[in-house]
């Protein structure tokens, strides 16, 4: 790539280093002092140059990233996270205070977010490895698999490739020692690692010549503008330092023109020391970043003397608080180890890894699980960093920020997960109407954040049985949530427009009843009037033509809890009323039919069954209640239907006092006759088992009826008919069972307490094989 105007570049200062870097830092800080330039140049996206005044805002709080998202979709996103101690954000620093010219001077996230890609990696790359330290267990040096990083490591003498860089440039604070250190190792990693690339033709060697011929265009741009190159600071990745230094190998009007691009805008996010870490995934993290601040704080003091220290206090207050207590002494003993192990590899200074040792022998006395999560604890952190309110911020973070300080919930933007229980009931001791309700406004809020996919709330059950009024939710407040919110922003300008846009979509596409019924419910529990309308017109449409009474029941059952409690949403649940009968209508109609069904299919006929009965007597003002009752007589007489749902309609109208003992004794004669087939016989009574069981137990002449079926029956009828008994008993209550007993006692004249010992006592050797016999049956097609 040749330019119009090639520049000399010499006096350009180029400044490489790790992204998350104390050493680096500390070192740039003192080469800044020393060149005092007049233009600092950093690696980051170009078209967010202006976002570094809300960076080194004083309000600002680290770790913060940029994040870049696509206005279209789908959404693409791209982060440039910064923790305190990164390089880049202490420049940033340095040159607002020194009132020096700011830029980043990387391709813009335009460009970036269509590379991302094309690569299928992080923008993010390092000098150093993207495998984490458990991947290089009994590597083989020679292989294909022993990385670059793994032959320094083990050339070093060292465990693994964090652990030397952190004893061969974190700890070495000597003037000018990790500037000249770092470029010559970039300058070979870069001919290990680019030598191959371009034998291969990698798409990594042509995005990074990319990127490299965009900076230095970027570079000579600044030279043009009046600043002399040797006032001029890089900060770049050390991979990409060597690169820079000659600036005659620019980008061109036509490449920069030619560059993939799709629109983006901007923002600022509170950023986490989790996602920071490598632990998550982050190809440029460390494994611990809070230790790193720690390492940072007493680079400024200007001694990592007193880290090992703190580190291990840090960890014997952690484990003490968990209700494990260490002494002081163990600390001390600690710290001593520590400092040997470091001086058996010739360190100045204990590194994270020879702590941790340490820590293990010491505090844990051997067992790493008794100090596995404290250290995690330590080492990683629990901070999420702070933004001035409304910086930089896209209108739905900003709607959400307001609500959540007007909910009073902005203490729960926390990376600490917290238990909140909502009442939604009117509170009657405050007067302020926003005082009265504020649970259930938080409540609409929390619904709709999870309706947009949100992961800042997450719903629990109450512990309250039957509590409409009670909710229980746990709060907890990550990076993602921050990007779950931007990428809202295409959905809605607040948090209220964006999921009434994502209720309308899914109402546009809803196809079942089930479905229809479910986004009422959810209209509701979000507080959308408008939208409980739609669903209402849409659930209407599709009952129209349905049959499926599991699916109309349950839409009914949704249906009648909304207008039952709907005064606590303070919703006007009115207009569903005419659909409820509508639906109860249908569902009443086509219960004939739908009772010829399998035995599976018998399982959720039984709830659907349950539900309307449910339906019929909570809203009996509304609907049928006659033509309900007039049906399940219907098919109670049926001997064409699942005898199951045949014997449940009999136990429901049972129940209801809608038929009389004398049509009740007349259905068990006619049902539980000799020459009755088990599957028929045995199978109604355990659909008339399932409901009002002190009702049965009180009926002798059901149980001697029962009691002569069963003994009328041939062999191979009678394993037939187990199948079904065992399922019907197999749920009675050891009462019940007890009662089951005595009633049993009094037909074959014998003692209950006999019969209970036969029923309840351990099955000898020969009746659990013919158990299992029974359940290598063959019942054919049955």
């Amino acid at each position: 790539m040749q330019g119009d105007k090639p520049v000399n570049p010499a006096g350009v200062h180029i400044f490489g280093v790790r992204h998350l870097s104390p050493g680096g830092a500390k070192h740039l800080l003192e080469y800044l002092d020393e060149i005092k330039p007049t233009a600092v140049l950093i690696e980051g996206p170009s078209d967010a140059t202006s976002e570094i005044r809300h960076l080194t805002n004083l309000t600002t709080k680290p770790p913060v990233a940029i994040l870049a998202f696509t206005e279209e979709l789908p959404v693409r996103t791209v982060l440039w996270p910064f923790a305190v101690y990164s390089p880049e954000f202490q420049a940033m620093k340095w040159a607002q205070k020194q009132g020096a010219y700011t830029a980043f001077i990387d391709l813009p996230s335009s460009a970036a977010v269509c590379l991302q890609d094309l690569r299928g990696v992080s923008l993010i790359d390092e000098p150093e490895p993207k495998e984490e330290e458990g991947n290089r267990k009994n590597i083989e040096p020679g292989t294909s698999n022993h990385s670059v990083y793994d032959q320094i490591a083990e050339l070093s003498g060292e465990y693994d490739y964090e652990m030397y860089w952190e004893r061969s440039y974190e700890h070495n604070l000597n003037s000018g020692a990790y500037q000249e250190a770092i470029l010559a190792f970039s300058r070979q990693m870069r001919e290990l690692s680019e030598d191959k690339e371009r034998r291969e033709d990698t798409v990594e060697f042509a995005y990074n010549a990319v990127r490299e011929a965009y900076m230095r265009r970027k570079i000579v741009e600044v030279i043009d503008a009046g600043h002399k190159p040797e006032q001029i600071v890089v900060v770049c990745g050390a991979y990409h330092a060597s690169a820079l230094t000659d600036l005659s190998d620019i980008m061109s009007d036509k490449e920069l023109k030619s560059l993939p691009s799709r629109e983006t805008k901007l923002t600022l996010i509170p950023y986490s020391y989790y996602k920071l870490s490598s632990l998550s995934g982050y190809g440029a993290g460390n494994t611990a970043p809070y230790y790193f601040e720690m390492m940072w704080e007493r680079m400024l003091r200007g001694s990592l003397a007193e880290l090992p220290h703190h580190y291990l206090s840090m960890v014997a207050s952690s484990m003490r608080k968990n209700g494990t207590h260490r002494s002081t002494a163990e600390v001390i003993e600690a710290v001593r180890l520590a400092e040997s192990l470091a001086a058996l590899h010739g360190g100045s200074a204990p590194t994270l890894r020879d702590l941790r040792d340490a820590a293990q022998t010491l505090l844990g006395r051997g067992d790493f699980s008794a100090v596995a999560e404290d250290l995690a604890r330590i080492d990683i952190g629990t901070a999420i960093g702070e933004l001035a309110e409304g910086v930089s911020q896209t209108p739905i973070q900003d709607d959400l920020n307001r609500q959540l300080k007007r909910l009073k919930l902005d203490k729960y933007k926390t990376v600490v997960a917290n238990d909140l229980m909502l009442d939604l009931r009117e509170n009657r001791r405050v007067t302020s109407e926003e005082s009265a309700f504020l649970d259930l406004n938080r409540s609409f809020l929390f619904h709709r954040l999870k309706l947009l996919g949100i992961d800042f709330v997450m719903a629990r059950p109450s512990g309250q049985e039957q509590a409409t009024w009670a909710e229980h939710w746990v709060l907890k407040w990550t990076p993602e949530v921050e990007i779950q919110i931007v990428e809202s922003t295409l959905l809605g300008e607040t948090v209220e427009v964006a999921s009434a846009y994502v209720l309308q979509q899914k109402l546009s596409s809803c196809t079942s009843i089930s479905e229809a019924s479910a986004l009422i419910r959810t209209a509701y529990e979000c507080g959308m009037i408008h939208q409980m309308e739609v669903g209402r017109q849409t659930l209407q449409k599709l009952a129209v033509d349905s049959r499926d009474v599991i699916q109309i029941a349950s839409a009914a059952r949704e249906l009648s809890v909304l207008i039952r409690f709907g005064d606590i949403r303070r919703m006007d649940t009115e207009p569903l009323i005419p659909l409820l009968e509508q639906l109860f209508m249908r569902a009443c109609l086509f219960l004939d039919e739908a009772s010829q069904c399998s035995d599976e299919v018998s399982s959720a006929m039984l709830g659907a069954m349950n539900e309307l009965n449910g339906v019929s007597m909570e809203h009996s003002e509304q609907v049928d209640e006659q033509l309900w009752l007039q049906e399940l007589l219907h098919l109670s007489e049926r001997d064409d239907r699942n005898p199951r749902l045949s014997g449940y309609a009999c136990a429901i109208l049972m129940e209801r006092n809608a038929i009389s003992a004398q049509q009740t004794a007349e259905e068990v004669s006619r049902r539980l006759s000799p020459g009755i087939p088990a599957d028929l016989g045995a199978g109604w009574f355990e659909g008339l088992s399932m409901r009002n069981r002190y009702a049965l137990l009180s009926r002798m002449s059901l149980w001697e009826q029962l009691n002569e079926y069963i003994l009328s029956l041939e062999e191979d009828e009678f394993m037939r008919a187990l199948v079904f008994l065992r399922r019907a008993f197999s749920t009675f209550s050891g009462t019940e069972k007890t009662m089951i007993a005595e009633l049993l006692g009094e037909l074959w004249g014998v003692h209950a307490e006999q019969v209970a010992e036969i029923l309840t006592g351990d099955l000898k050797e020969e009746e659990v094989k013919m158990i299992d016999d029974l359940n290598d049956f063959d019942f054919e097609d049955f």
